[in-house]
């Protein structure tokens, strides 16, 4: 599936037209609103809890029905991007998250939060796969992509950064601000798309048909994965809930990988995963976002809990990064273009490993200048190399028809890697902390946690060298289906340096 691309906009390898621009810019509001809307409900937390009587129990499902919806069902949200059409798909999911924006804001009850909170995670996971395979169909593979997919990402932290800020601002004012204002942003950004974004084509079902038997599987699984990983730290993981829950899990991923194999059209096409760049980019995604996630949890700990910073001067406290990012990310298309996605990542790990290895040094006295300042500006600078590799490494050489899915893949690899390493990191720190009587101790008993998110990402760094070994060519194209994979030629080497996957094209 091609989208179909007006005459204004196609001159997109070199000068880009106003609606071209126009277009970009609305799928960078849509992640801006989904980084904006994950930063900000975590500082209003505690003054959602006091209105509404909520429990810490019930008020972690504010946060966790976001993501379990989000990171549920966004392998079906790529694939219905695919098969439905992109334009579509990304419309009607923006406008959900609209009124679902409005509604969270709105309601008095606890439960209607968070059944407002996972359908606007539900919405998300359409709008993410959506909007980034709009871009890698819009924009042909080579440093027109790289260079969108910088400014979409940045896009991404400034929304986070911005986020961290206002939540410190609204929740002063009130806690259901924070829940309103993505609502007239996201309706802004429907009317712009309706009027910007280029029509597209869904393949037709009678042609490719629908994985009915996948996408039950395959969305059953990752709920129930995502919900037993976020309950895991509160009922235990040796508790026989959650040892039940991961053997259906277990067994629903056993049956979907059976189901993808045999079907004549999956939902996710396994075979993409014998792509070593396609496994390292969502094992990466698992590994960094995890141990940022990790790392943003106990750090915030550290300021309110142990310096006692407001929720504002936490906020400020990681504005560097994001300010970094959102500087250094539209720059990064140049290194993928010259250096290749495998040592971008590779020096975007380094980076993130040194960050999360410095912030070891903490005191309880806290050292601005000598820690925590450069700790931030090391992991901004991370960010800022690793995420736009990622998604172009994730979608280089992949069919048009395919984009949505493989753009969903790493999303979920995001999503579930946030919320499995939060959870280990959660169930590490807390099992040191309830015997934690001083502020040294409270803090002694953060450092497994800390340790534990600077080997993670240590690993991620293994992983990204093993793609600097240059190997020969494939025979055939991984991403390649049926009689063509005997015949076409690999469109990308295995670091996809950009600048030989363009002399192919």
């Amino acid at each position: 599936m091609h989208i179909s691309v007006p005459s204004s906009t196609t001159t997109v390898e070199g000068r880009w037209g106003a609606r071209l621009w126009g277009t970009l810019l609305v799928l960078c509001g849509a992640m801006f609103l989904d980084a904006l809307d994950v930063s900000m409900v975590g500082v209003a937390l505690p003054s959602i809890g006091s209105d509404l009587d909520l429990s810490t129990a019930t008020l972690q499902w504010v946060v966790s029905g976001y993501i379990l919806g989000y990171g549920g069902l966004l392998l079906l949200g790529g694939r219905a991007a695919d098969l439905l059409g992109r334009r579509r798909v990304f419309l009607i999911a923006l406008g959900v998250f609209a009124v679902a924006s409005l509604l969270g804001g709105l309601v008095n009850s606890g439960p209607l939060l968070i059944a407002s909170r996972f359908v606007k995670g539900l919405s998300a996971a359409f709008t993410a796969p959506a909007g980034l395979s709009i871009i890698t169909t819009t924009f042909p593979e080579g440093p027109a992509r790289n260079r969108a997919l910088s400014i979409y990402t940045s896009c991404a932290a400034t929304g986070f950064s911005m986020g961290l800020v206002l939540s410190g601002l609204l929740t002063e004012v009130g806690w259901r601000w924070t829940m309103l204002l993505p609502a007239p942003v996201a309706l802004i950004a429907l009317v712009a798309g309706i009027k910007l974004i280029p029509r597209s084509a869904g393949t037709r079902p009678e042609r490719r048909g629908y994985d009915l038997a996948g996408a039950a599987t395959g969305t059953a699984s990752m709920l129930l994965l995502v919900f037993t990983v976020v309950e895991a730290p509160e009922v235990g993981w040796l508790a026989g809930r959650t040892l039940v829950s991961f053997a259906v899990f277990a067994a629903l991923l056993t049956a979907f990988v059976t189901i993808e194999r045999r079907t004549r059209h999956p939902l996710v096409r396994l075979g993409v995963l014998r792509s070593g760049p396609q496994v390292r980019a969502n094992l990466g995604a698992v590994l960094f976002f995890g141990s940022y996630v990790g790392f943003q949890f106990l750090v915030t700990q550290y300021f309110q809990s142990l310096v006692g910073w407001s929720a504002l001067e936490t906020a400020l406290a990681f504005l560097p990064a994001g300010v970094l990012v959102a500087v250094a990310s539209t720059r990064i298309g140049p290194l993928v273009d010259r250096f290749g996605t495998a040592r971008v990542l590779a020096v975007g790990f380094a980076v993130l490993t040194l960050g999360y290895a410095l912030f070891l040094r903490v005191d309880i006295e806290p050292r601005v200048g000598a820690v925590i300042l450069p700790t931030m500006l090391l992991i901004g600078l991370a960010c800022a190399l690793v995420f736009p590799s990622l998604n172009i490494q994730a979608t280089s050489g992949i069919p048009d028809d395919e984009q949505g899915m493989v753009s969903g893949m790493l999303n979920t690899s995001v999503q579930v890697g946030g919320a499995l390493v939060l959870a280990v990191v959660t169930a590490v720190v807390t099992s040191d902390e309830e015997a934690a009587t001083t502020p040294a101790a409270v803090l002694d008993s953060y450092r497994p946690g800390l340790a534990l998110l600077t080997a993670v990402a240590a690993t991620g760094l293994l992983l990204m060298l093993t793609g600097l070994r240059r190997r020969r060519p494939p025979h055939s194209v991984v991403v390649a289906r049926g009689e063509q994979a005997q015949s076409q030629p690999a469109t990308a080497p295995e670091d996809v340096a950009v600048p030989e996957a363009s002399a192919v094209r």
